[in-house]
Order: structure tokens, then sequence, then C-alpha cells
């Protein structure tokens, strides 16, 4: 289960002087999930922190590239929105202030012709796998296909150990915080957990999973060691 993996990855780290037992614990559940992601042509890394978060990102923020994002509060916690406004790239910014909906609209369809397009996750787990949920389609579809390369940042709190939890976190927790968060009238934001609403507010319309992919390391996963977004 996704408390109990991340309560022990806690306590190990926790932990001030670190056996080297433990770390040897933390390195072998890392390299599985490397291997599983890896056999699905994805590649996954793990960082301590937004510092070498930062320096991940920067081998790819250059050189003009032109560069999209998707919806996510984890790029706020992260400093990447920051990170990238401040890099030598052209940004397509859903962010930006006084959009119209066409403008936006314009904005998201450039995903599919950018260099790079930066996301998160609402879940992934230990078998090598991606899940997510999406109103318009616009994040889930640039993941699919268009943009050359996807990154993709998420927190520790967003790994599981299966397709079961995933999706149940992403009922629980990801779409009725969103739902809070953007102002929607959802029976989720009174309850506290989808209840497959047929609101015209409703922000989860497309569940997708990515597994095994055919175009080898389009897609990159880089683990912060902090629970991040929902």
């Amino acid at each position: 289960m996704n408390k109990e993996y991340n309560s022990t990855i806690d306590v190990l780290k926790g932990l001030t002087i670190m056996d080297k037992n433990l770390q040897e614990i933390i390195r072998i559940r890392e390299d599985r999930m490397i291997k599983a992601f890896n056999q699905n042509n994805m590649q996954i890394t793990f960082v301590e922190n937004f510092e070498q978060l930062h320096n991940y990102l920067k081998r790819y923020l250059s050189n003009q590239k032109t560069v999209s994002l998707g919806g996510s509060m984890t790029l706020f916690e992260t400093g990447v929105i920051d990170l990238i406004h401040q890099s030598d790239v052209l940004l397509h910014d859903r962010y930006q202030e006084g959009l119209e909906r066409e403008q936006m609209q314009e904005i998201f369809r450039k995903a599919f012709t950018s260099d790079l397009f930066i996301t998160s996750t609402n879940a992934l787990t230990t078998n090598g796998c991606l899940y997510n949920v999406d109103g318009n389609g616009n994040r889930v579809a640039a993941m699919i296909y268009g943009p050359k390369e996807v990154i993709v940042i998420a927190g520790k709190n967003k790994i599981f150990d299966s397709e079961e939890e995933a999706i149940n976190h992403i009922k629980s927790i990801s779409a009725p915080a969103n739902a809070v968060r953007l102002n929607k009238k959802t029976p989720c934001t009174k309850t506290g957990t989808c209840m497959n609403c047929l609101s015209a507010d409703r922000i989860c319309s497309s569940y997708v999973k990515l597994g095994y992919q055919g175009n080898i390391n389009r897609i990159k996963i880089v683990i912060v060691d902090q629970d991040l977004g929902y």
C-alpha cells in the first residue's frame, strides 16, 4: 500500500545515522522501479531535493526549445515554473494572465508540436505505469502523443503498489482536491470522494493508463523525495 510504502521510507530516511542494511532496502526498491519503467520504455530518476531536480531539468531547458506545460500544482511547488521562465526556451505559457478561452485552447494545441512537455502525474505504480485523470484531456493527450519529449515530475506520495490503489488515490484525493482548488460545483467537493457525477463541472472525464511505450525513453519521470501535489 502507498501509506506503508511511504511510511517505511520516511522511517528509514528519518534516522540520524542510517544503517547500511536499511540503505540497501531503499536502493532495492528504487532499482525495482527503475527496472519496471525501463521494461516499459520509460526512464525514471530519483532525486532528493529541488536543487537536484532543477539540475536535472537544466539539461533539457536550453537552445530555444519550445516548451509546453500540463496543469500541475507540483510544478509550482518545486519552483519548476520559475526555472522555465529563467531558461533559454520558448514557453507556450498556459499560466500567463488575461488569456481568453480561445487563446488557452491554442496554447493547448501548440503542446503537440513542442520539443518538450513538462507535467506531473496523478499516480504511478511500482510495476512501471502512470495513471492520470483529465477533464479537457489536453494533458493526457500530450503525454500520449505529440511533444518530442515528456518529463513527468512527481512526489513520493504518488507511488503505489497496485493499479487499484492508484485509481483509488485519484478518486479519493486527486480529483476532489483539484475540484475544490478550481471551485467546481461537483459532489466530490462535499463528499471528499468521486461520485461518478454527471455535473457540467466534472473534471474527471478521461482516465488514462500509460504502460509500455513504443517510443523508447520519450517519457522521463523524476521522483522527488517529498510529498507533492494531489
